[in-house]
């Protein structure tokens, strides 16, 4: 996967219904889970992102905004989603948290573990 590829997948995840009615968000927000194989995908595409950008010094307004959707929205689906009685997968929240530690890795420049080791990094 380049670049280009990754950036467009992490930004499709937050784009609204009509563009793309299978994105995490929308998903999220209508309390279905992801589709299969979504996460790997966004979670390959956010170390391809991160190898791509370390170095730089800026990014673009449009990733930068799907970072953030992705790494805060995404919590506060899960947790309004679960007050509600949704029935998340059991490791959806163990993966976005290792979203929010990629995402955070690509604004600092350095990859971040997640704590305690026990989900073997990204």
């Amino acid at each position: 996967m380049n670049y280009e590829t990754a950036r467009k997948i992490l930004i499709d995840q937050v784009l609204s219904p009509e563009d793309n009615p299978d994105s995490l968000l929308m998903r999220m927000k209508q309390g279905k889970p992801p589709v299969p194989g979504q996460i790997t995908s966004m979670l390959l595409a956010l170390k391809v992102v991160f190898e791509s950008l370390k170095e730089a010094s800026t990014l673009d307004r449009d990733l930068a905004f799907a970072l953030f959707e992705l790494s805060i929205k995404t919590q506060q689906l899960f947790a309004a989603g679960r007050k509600a009685g949704v029935d998340w997968p059991p490791l959806l929240k163990e993966d976005l948290l290792r979203i929010s530690l990629a995402a955070e890795s690509i604004f600092s420049g350095t990859w971040q573990a997640p704590p305690s080791g026990g989900l073997g990094g990204l």
